[in-house]
């Protein structure tokens, strides 16, 4: 079973909520159906950028990455079109 670490971005709010699961389009369905309760103050979400692993572990070291400062600094660039994927 594949993990996936995630990051959704909600343009309306300019929001960025990063997190990791086994089921990617059921996670994103929660988010999206105010069952979160961080983010759905800030609905809706879209996927804007994620990654495969085939260990919780893998996918929760990524994700740990992603929140840090530098990982914040590739996402925004990502969504503002700096970086190619």
């Amino acid at each position: 079973m594949p993990f996936y670490t995630y990051v959704l971005h909600s343009s309306e709010h300019n929001k960025i909520y990063i997190g990791q699961s086994s089921d990617l389009e059921k996670r994103l369905w929660e988010h999206n159906s105010g069952l979160s309760k961080y983010t759905k103050r800030y609905m809706p979400w879209v996927i804007v950028y994620k990654e495969e692993f085939t260990s919780r572990s893998e996918a929760m070291k990524r994700e740990k990455e992603i929140k840090s400062q530098k990982g914040r600094e590739f996402i925004w660039k990502l969504i503002n079109g700096g970086v190619r994927q």
